[in-house]
């Protein structure tokens, strides 16, 4: 099953079409119109704002597609604090989320691995079958990570994070942000962990 990069600008997150899944909704609701017929679900991987910034307006454009994110992170949503919209000049879109997640849910083939340290409830996606990982900012491809100076962040969650998802089978790493990884997903994690272990 190919998976869809919808890219970020310099400002906001990447989206992911897999399936019948959009995962983050920060991109402009023009970019998701293509696929928007077969998208029934949006997955945010975490709920600051560069990736929630259209969340509303992308769910009505798919049909009333169902909104789902980690319930330690769902607040976020309705919060400008959590989200740090203000500091992208925004406001946070005011939902409340359809289905709040716990790790090892499953949305179609993907499994949810709750992910804390850049937030308390960011999650990573896993498709076991193809060996793919949709990391938020979690972990980036080229061996860097999410920041966790933020509120709610914590060193120590994301290296514990970092580790777990070290012990998975990953080819394909579709990140937050930056570009994907189709191939050797998994030595861009081992060199995050390292980095995180020694310059974090």
């Amino acid at each position: 099953m190919p998976v869809r990069w919808i890219a970020s600008n310099a400002t906001y997150a990447n989206s992911f079409v897999y399936e019948n899944v959009l995962i983050d909704a920060g991109v402009l609701p023009m970019a998701v119109e293509p696929y928007a017929a077969a998208i029934d679900t949006i997955v945010i991987t975490h709920a600051h704002y560069d990736h929630i910034a259209h969340v509303k307006e992308i769910a009505r454009l798919c049909g009333d597609a169902a909104v789902c994110i980690h319930e330690a992170d769902a607040p976020g949503l309705a919060d400008d604090a959590r989200s740090l919209s203000m500091v992208f000049g925004g406001r946070s879109p005011g939902i409340v989320p359809d289905t709040v997640l716990a790790d090892g849910d499953r949305i179609g083939n993907l499994r949810v691995v709750h992910t804390p340290g850049h937030t308390p409830g960011g999650i990573c996606l896993y498709g076991e079958a193809e060996r793919l990982l949709f990391s938020g900012d979690t972990v980036f491809t080229g061996g860097s990570f999410g920041r966790y100076d933020f509120p709610g962040g914590d060193r120590t969650a994301l290296a514990a994070s970092i580790e777990r998802l070290s012990a998975l089978e990953i080819e394909g790493l579709y990140p937050g942000h930056g570009e994907p990884a189709l191939r050797g997903g998994g030595r861009h994690i081992a060199a995050a962990r390292e980095a995180l272990r020694f310059y974090g």
